[in-house]
């Protein structure tokens, strides 16, 4: 019987896996489990003090850390001509589904074809070998580590980037993806073939966020591709799709990623996953997973603390928090966005929590989205009265938001 486990390399400044303590392994898995959540990482005990010091500081060393997690977990991978499956691309397959897609253990196991005891003990594995490569990129990282104002723009418009989901016809947001490369393949010598239902394939994204994904994906393809047929096929499902690429790549491009930095980065945003395989005839696979954004919760307060808090608690979920300091562009964004749930304060400047709500019930439009109250003013029955679906006393806590949304379906 062959031994599938796979050993992760030695790295210089780092410590071997039997001695990395138990009590650093379980700081970088707390700090994995909130990657997506700055304000969190930058506090976080692993965030390095930045020597600039000054405004935005603290941002700058959450943003680092998350770009140090990032490396870390892509020093794990094998490389781009070892199958999705192989025991080689086992941890790193599992840390970056579960941590930067997040898959649930079982899903992952389901992916990689394996047991969920298998995937526990392997993710494990998988958080020290990111702890040994955390170790060695910030022994090795010192002297480049970028101060305050030579932060990379990139890593600045991701942090602040919004999307705006709404039904969305994938087909033809492909056709257009298709159009503006077509000028591009004919001097490649590519020729393009599109293969889609007749129907639309709707699935709710960002529209102009997608539309990015698709061409600078669909360019980056046709520039690694050997003259000749490249196959774009749309497979629809429910709520979600699959888009598929194959092609023949250049000599040069065999080990090269299928996009680039920027592109993966849009793509995890939207929540799509990206897959790459190159098949041993030399085919090239190129698969994402286009998934319908989750729920959004209109948080509507004057108080942007309330925001921040929201946001937190729901940051391992797939839900999108929009934010609305005032009534009138509460009442708009949710006549805007038809959100799934709105979290709506009592005591607001101009338009209070009560006449919104009015004004949400009497509306065709919103009057159906369920509106939690959340107040220091202690009138659950006048909530109820006035059409809430539930009431939660300020303070608020993680659990208290969570029953909530739980109790209405949201999540």
């Amino acid at each position: 019987m062959t031994d599938d486990r796979q050993t992760i390399p030695d790295l210089d400044g780092a410590q071997r896996q039997d001695d990395i303590p138990e009590a650093l392994v379980e700081d970088v898995k707390d700090a994995l489990e909130h990657i997506y959540d700055l304000n969190y990482l930058q506090n976080h005990p692993l965030a390095q003090e930045d020597e600039a010091g000054g405004e935005g500081s603290a941002k700058i060393v959450g943003q680092r850390l998350r770009q140090d997690l990032a490396a870390a977990i892509e020093a794990l991978n094998p490389g781009a001509g070892v199958p999705f499956r192989a025991p080689q691309a086992r941890l790193y397959n599992l840390v970056r589904l579960h941590y930067m897609h997040g898959m649930t253990i079982q899903e992952t196991a389901r992916e990689l074809g394996i047991s969920v005891r298998q995937a526990y003990r392997d993710l494990r594995r998988g958080e020290k070998g990111v702890v040994t490569a955390l170790q060695a990129r910030r022994a090795t990282d010192i002297p480049q580590r970028p101060r305050a104002d030579h932060l990379s723009s990139l890593q600045e418009e991701m942090a602040r980037l919004e999307t705006h989901p709404r039904p969305t016809d994938v087909s033809a947001l492909l056709q257009s993806a298709q159009a503006a490369v077509e000028r591009l393949a004919e001097q490649q010598g590519v020729r393009l073939h599109f293969e889609a239902p007749s129907q639309p394939v709707m699935v709710s994204t960002d529209p102009v966020l997608a539309r990015q994904v698709l061409v600078n994906a669909l360019s980056h393809a046709v520039q690694q591709a050997q003259p000749g047929p490249m196959h774009l096929i749309l497979t629809p499902a429910e709520e979600r799709a699959s888009i598929t690429l194959r092609y023949e790549p250049r000599p040069e491009a065999t080990n090269a990623p299928a996009v680039n930095l920027v592109v993966a980065q849009l793509a995890d945003r939207l929540g799509w996953l990206v897959r790459q395989e190159d098949q041993p005839w030399g085919t090239r696979v190129v698969a994402l997973h286009v998934t319908s954004h989750g729920p959004t919760v209109l948080v509507i307060d004057d108080n942007e603390g309330l925001v921040k808090l929201v946001r937190r608690y729901l940051t391992d979920r797939d839900c999108r928090v929009i934010a609305a300091t005032n009534g009138q562009e509460g009442l708009r964004l949710a006549q805007e966005l038809l959100p799934d749930a709105i979290v709506l304060d009592v005591m607001m400047p101009e338009m209070d929590g009560w006449e919104l709500l009015q004004r949400l019930r009497n509306r065709p439009q919103t009057a159906a989205i369920p509106v939690i109250i959340c107040s220091v003013i202690s009138d659950p029955e006048l909530a109820y009265s006035l059409g809430a679906a539930l009431f939660l006393p300020k303070p608020i806590s993680r659990r208290d938001v969570m029953d909530a949304l739980h109790k209405l379906g949201v999540i």
